[in-house]
């Protein structure tokens, strides 16, 4: 562990860091069951990757179509949240199975969106 002192806005933060090793993977939560908020997608139980909405917004664009295929990092909806765009990206690669929301829908936070397998 090494510990850092940050200064933001005027007030000073001591944090500790913890030395890991790199290696492909999602991240997963720690023992207190923290969500990260890096892996938007969750499994499903038929094997495909269920992508959900990142935050809470209005559904203004979708870029594909079922059975298209996509790669990681694919450009997959633009979601309107507090007046910005955000483009939704592919968490992995493979075919879109199924579309769950439609152009001008309000979708909650975590709401499923699409389906990849």
């Amino acid at each position: 562990m090494k510990v850092y002192r940050v200064k933001v806005n005027g007030k000073v933060y001591e944090v500790e860091l913890e030395s890991v090793t790199e290696k492909e993977g999602p991240v997963k939560a720690d023992a207190a069951g923290e969500k990260s908020a890096s892996a938007p997608a969750a499994e499903a139980a038929s094997g495909d990757n269920v992508l959900r909405a990142p935050m809470q917004g209005t559904i203004i664009d979708i870029k594909v179509e079922p059975g298209q295929r996509v790669n990681r990092g694919d450009v997959v909806v633009v979601l309107e949240a507090m007046k910005l765009e955000n483009n939704i990206v592919a968490p992995t690669t493979g075919i879109v199975k199924e579309i769950l929301v439609s152009k001008g829908q309000n979708v909650a936070n975590q709401e499923p969106i699409l389906t990849i397998g």
